[in-house]
């Protein structure tokens, strides 16, 4: 006795049955990838103001942008920046690998920083900003690795840091190099809190400051996204018009023509949100997030170098180095 094998048309259907199978499998594997917004996220997203007048963005860029906590160089209250493209490598070397989210927030900042050309790069070589991510009993391990025993030391010391960013600037104050190193087992929320102001102060945004108090770069603030008052800063840092290496005086005759196109770009990229936290449709409002994270700049070699380091954890201060 012999067994018919099917016809042509009955193996068509057959491999079209799988085929449709195999989609409807993965369908439902991407819904379940789809990660829900970590629960203190979403709290502090729907506290967060929006609106904020001249006065309060200006007094918080100066504070900001200019200064630094703790300087490994000659103090100097100066603009820091990249006036370059902005390319990040990510070396994960901790459990859970949390790249995918690193290039989740990247693409976040580059959706509200307007002029700002920065993305992941999987060439090291090309990479002029660099990110490190490892288990948290590793941190000052890694510290010391990277900065040498003296500076650690000094890192530990002053700021104690949970995470890390460092900037090296060259004379003209240009960032030249950046690295952010952060735990990756911490926990999602000081996960997301320390990435964003790790890699925001690694932009630029480089000091902390208790007095101003809508913003990530306090050390009495923890949001985790990347809020409107932030965006300010950052957008106004990088506007072309401001450039590496000017003075408060400087930067405070540009901000009357710098702050309305600001103002534009941020409610452009903001859509207003209705009270149970669903976007709503563009309108002219100033809504968007507040949030904050942790960070330590630490100095490329060379003298012209600025370190910040804070601390993540809402029991420690943050503090930076320059």
């Amino acid at each position: 006795m012999t067994s018919r094998g099917p016809t042509n048309r009955q193996a068509r259907l057959i491999r079209l049955t799988a085929f449709a199978a195999i989609t409807l499998m993965l369908a439902v594997m991407g819904c379940g990838s789809a990660r829900a917004e970590n629960p203190e996220i979403s709290r502090r997203r729907a506290a967060e103001r929006g609106d904020f007048s001249n006065d309060e963005i200006k007094d918080g860029f100066f504070k900001i942008a200019l200064n630094a906590e703790l300087q490994f160089g000659a103090p100097a209250d100066r603009v820091r920046k990249f006036d370059e493209p902005v390319r990040i490598f990510v070396a994960s070397q901790g459990q859970p690998d949390r790249a995918p989210e690193i290039a989740s927030i990247v693409a976040d900042i580059r959706a509200h920083v307007n002029h700002l050309d920065v993305a992941i790069t999987s060439d090291k070589k090309a990479a002029n900003f660099f990110v490190t991510l490892v288990a948290e009993r590793d941190i000052k391990k890694v510290i010391r690795a990277r900065y040498g025993s003296g500076k650690a030391a000094r890192i530990q010391q002053s700021l104690n840091p949970q995470c890390l960013s460092g900037i090296g600037k060259d004379r003209r104050y240009r960032i030249r190099r950046a690295e952010v190193i952060l735990p990756v087992d911490a926990g999602e929320f000081t996960f997301y809190d320390c990435a964003y102001e790790e890699l925001l102060q690694a932009l630029g945004a480089i000091n902390d400051d208790r007095s101003v108090p809508w913003t990530m770069f306090n050390d009495d603030v923890q949001m985790g996204f990347f809020d409107v008052y932030d965006q300010y800063l950052l957008n106004i840092l990088y506007d072309p018009r401001v450039r590496a290496g000017m003075t408060k005086a400087e930067v405070n005759g540009l901000l009357p023509k710098v702050l309305p196109t600001v103002r534009v770009w941020i409610n452009s990229a903001n859509p207003a949100r209705h009270a149970d936290g669903r976007e709503a449709p563009n309108t002219q409002g100033e809504n968007g997030p507040l949030l904050r994270s942790t960070d330590a700049q630490t100095a490329d070699p060379g003298p012209t170098s600025d370190s910040r380091a804070l601390a993540a954890d809402s029991s420690q201060t943050r503090k930076s180095i320059q």
